[in-house]
This record gives C-alpha cells, sequence and structure tokens, in this order.
C-alpha cells in the first residue's frame, strides 16, 4: 500500500469515527432520526403504573414490556414524538387502551391504571334480603329481611365481614306486637351504634340499638319530642345527638335522656363535620359554628333564595359545602361568599378516598369536581369541573372504586369507568343484574349488590 492510499485510508477512518462519535453522543442523549418527518429529533418516554402486576404493555400493536413485579411499573424509552396506541394486557382482566402522545424530552405518564377482572366470582351471602347498610368503617353490614312478605314483619340482622356470621339484632314485634313500618337506619360514625326510624301508629319513632352489648340493647327516643326531622351522632361519640323539630335545633343527652334548645333561628336542615356544625336558616344564610354554639360564621353574604315547601339538605365534604334544593345542588364560593348553580338535576354527591375530587351525576351525566391542584397527568386545576361521560339510561347508583376510577349501575348493568379523559375513557361491563342495589367495599375491593332478593359478594376485581 503506498503512502497516499494509506493517507487515504486514516482520513476515511478519521471521517467515519468522527461521524460514529457524534452519532453515539447524539443517540445517548436521545436524539434520533425521525424518517417520517425527515429530521433529527429528541425522543420521549412512556411511565406506567399498573394494578395487578405483571401486565404487558403493547404500542402500535407491538409488545414492548412487562411491568416489573416490585412496583408493577415499566418505562419506556427512547420514543419518537408522536402518537401511539397503548394498550395493556393481562389474561382474565379487561384490556385498557388509550391514545397518548409521547413528547420530545418529556415522560408521558399514567400512573393509576387498573386492569379489571372478567366475570368475577360472586358468591350468595343471604337470601330473602329487602336492603342492606354497611357500616362507615366497612366491617359489617346490617340486612333488613322481610321474614312475611308484609312491610310490617321484618327482621334485623348483623353480618360480620371478616368472619362471615350473620347474628339476630331485633325483629319489628321486639318494638310493637302488631310490628311496626321499617323506614331507615343509620349507623353513628364510630359504627358501634344504630340509629333506627320505624313507622309506628301513623307517626314516625325513633330507636338507638347498641351493637356492643348482647343482647342488643334496644332505646327509644321518644323523649326528643314529636315529628323529629332530622338526627345527627355528634362524631366524639354517640352518647349525645343534635336533632331538627319543627325548624327547631336542639341538643340531647343520651345518657340522662334530656335535650335542651340551641339558640338559633328557623332551621333548614343541619350537617356535622370535622368538630363543627353548619345550619342554613330560612334566610338563606349558611353558618358555620363548634358544638358549645358560642359563636357563629356566617359563610355567605349574598342569601340563597330559598323557596317554600322545598327540601333542603347541606352536604360538607373535605373544605367545599354544597347545597342541595331538591335535585338542584349549589357550591358555597368561600372567596366572595356566594353559592354559585352547579347542576340542576344533581342525584349523586360522593367525595374520592383521598378526599381530592368529588363525582357529582345528574340522571345520564357524571362530572367531577377537582377540589385540590392535580399535579400527576393529567392535570386538573383546583376548583374545575370536567365532564367525564353521557348514557343514554339513568344511571341508578355511583360509587368511587378508588380515587381514579368510578363503579356505577345503569338499567341493571354494572360498570367501571377511569376518569383520566385523555383520550377515550376506558369503560368496562362488570355484570347485569335484575334492579341491582349495590355498594363497594373499598378495603376488600369487592362488590356487594342485591338483586330479587339475594346478596351477593364479589371476589376481589383486581
Amino acid at each position: 500500500m503506498t503512502k497516499q492510499q494509506r493517507i487515504i485510508l486514516f482520513l476515511i477512518c478519521a471521517f467515519l469515527f468522527v461521524i460514529s462519535a457524534v452519532a453515539v453522543i447524539f443517540y445517548s442523549q436521545g436524539f434520533r432520526l425521525d424518517l417520517k418527518n425527515r429530521r433529527i429529533a429528541q425522543t420521549g418516554a412512556f411511565y406506567f403504573k399498573v394494578l395487578p402486576k405483571n401486565a404487558q404493555i403493547f404500542l402500535d400493536g407491538k409488545l414492548k414490556k412487562r411491568t416489573d413485579f416490585l412496583f408493577s411499573s415499566a418505562l419506556i424509552e427512547n420514543l419518537l414524538a408522536r402518537k401511539y396506541r397503548v394498550e395493556i394486557k393481562k389474561e382474565g382482566y379487561f384490556t385498557w387502551e388509550k391514545t397518548l402522545e409521547a413528547k420530545e424530552k418529556e415522560a408521558t405518564e399514567a400512573k393509576n391504571i387498573i386492569l379489571i377482572k372478567k366475570n368475577p366470582n360472586l358468591a350468595a351471602l343471604a337470601d330473602g334480603i329487602d336492603q342492606f347498610f354497611f357500616s362507615p368503617d366497612e366491617k359489617k353490614m346490617v340486612l333488613l329481611e322481610n321474614t312475611r312478605g308484609n312491610e310490617g314483619n321484618w327482621e334485623l340482622k348483623l353480618y360480620d365481614l371478616k368472619l362471615n356470621i350473620k347474628s339476630h339484632l331485633i325483629k319489628s314485634s321486639d318494638i310493637a306486637k302488631g310490628g311496626a313500618d321499617f323506614i331507615d337506619l343509620d349507623f353513628s360514625p364510630d359504627s358501634k351504634t344504630i340509629l333506627l326510624k320505624v313507622g309506628l301508629k301513623e307517626k314516625d319513632s325513633h330507636y338507638l340499638i347498641d351493637l356492643e352489648n348482647t343482647p342488643t340493647n334496644l332505646s327509644a327516643l321518644d323523649f326528643l319530642g314529636k315529628n323529629i326531622e332530622k338526627i345527627v351522632f355528634q362524631p366524639k361519640g354517640s352518647k349525645k345527638l343534635f336533632f331538627l323539630n319543627q325548624g327547631k335545633m336542639g341538643e340531647a343527652d343520651l345518657s340522662q335522656r334530656k335535650t335542651s334548645t340551641i339558640p338559633v333561628g328557623t332551621i333548614l336542615d343541619f350537617a356535622v363535620f370535622d368538630g363543627g356544625v353548619y345550619y342554613l336558616e330560612s334566610t338563606g344564610h349558611l353558618y358555620q359554628t363548634d358544638f358549645a354554639f358560642a359563636s357563629k360564621n356566617k359563610l355567605n353574604e349574598t342569601s340563597l333564595s330559598v323557596l317554600p315547601e322545598t327540601k333542603y339538605e347541606i352536604k360538607v365534604l373535605s373544605d367545599s359545602l354544597f347545597v342541595k334544593e331538591e335535585n338542584k345542588l349549589y357550591l358555597l364560593d368561600a372567596e366572595n361568599k356566594k353559592f354559585n348553580n352547579l347542576l340542576d338535576k344533581n342525584n349523586f354527591l360522593k367525595i374520592s378516598p383521598d378526599s381530592e375530587k368529588i363525582v357529582y351525576a345528574s340522571d345520564f351525566e357524571i362530572w367531577i369536581l377537582f377540589l385540590k391542584e392535580q399535579l400527576n397527568q393529567p392535570q386538573k386545576k383546583k376548583g374545575e369541573k370536567m365532564f367525564l361521560t353521557r348514557f343514554s339510561e339513568p344511571i341508578e347508583d355511583i360509587f368511587w372504586l378508588n380515587s381514579h376510577y368510578l363503579i356505577f349501575s345503569i338499567k341493571g348493568k354494572i360498570k367501571i369507568a377511569e376518569i383520566d379523559d385523555r383520550d377515550r375513557i376506558n369503560i368496562v361491563d362488570l355484570a347485569e343484574f335484575k334492579e341491582p342495589t349495590m355498594h363497594f367495599n373499598q378495603p376488600s375491593k369487592k362488590f356487594y349488590v342485591l338483586s330479587e332478593g339475594k346478596l351477593l359478594s364479589s371476589e376481589s376485581l383486581w
């Protein structure tokens, strides 16, 4: 090889080395050749966190990765900036599918994905059930059994969810020999006491059932007076109650069976929350006070237009205050001290487990109100209202599955929907029943459904 040939070969190798070194440096910094757009571009990434573990992730129909066993997450890097059809699959579960965009020098995240089991197994818990009621601690429920097919003859039973044991509480003949009409029941905040409302001799009567005593202790609340409109336990214990009687608010001491009148105006409704009492006066003003009613704080300067013979209900959810006027829903604007109309036909209003979101719904539409700024993708501002979806059939019931998914029923079909509104909303049909009543138990991740007198429980949904 001549000297000139050696020089030419050296220059070629040097040139190739420089080109390769530059290419390696650019590649390591995330630059790729975008043939479609004929340019060099920096890449992006997808980050997924999925339950259950060991799920498969497909991009545009090609398997790219599995979520890891430890954190159930996956990072897919070096993606050209464009939209990808993402599918996340696991055998025996519904597929999660969405079109997401990878952006240059950014990681697009979907960190709250749940894959729901297809056809979850259902176990029969009880038969001949009219209604069921869950305790606040989600550890037990009360079953209403209609023993002879008429409203005046019924029995209440306590079902321990941990032990799967059903035990007798009371029957209607314990209240009156001829029976009594069951109206409603409610638990105390500590889940130790039940407030029972029945119809007796053409009037409503109230009783307390102490769940810690064996046999069950049933005590009448007849000392409260007649025409009791509402009774609420004090959160710090079940030895004291607040009640509403013909627009007058009172306090009851259960240990002494004595009542006292609270010196406030005519009350349309009240609510107890987080150590305080909220009450709406007939003037259309909402007030906040402590349990001693030592001082009061007017929350709205612009009064709510109160309609005669109309039912009003206060809802306190986290830091947000709502007033329901029949089916119309108002939200308090704390800064401007006035109520804003949120929805004209509201049927459901429930707060998420993380207390950062509220779902509210009309007959056919589901909306989400964000109480706090959402920093995770998709990001939302505090106070932002998001329309989720609309149906042609009425929504019958709705619960939070967790803080990012909803479970609800429509015309007997139980559905689950995410609240990630990027691209399509993932909605799955879980099961179908005739006129179901439903409850989702978050600790066990099971749903309970009552249909045609039969109470069923699912296995864990993921």
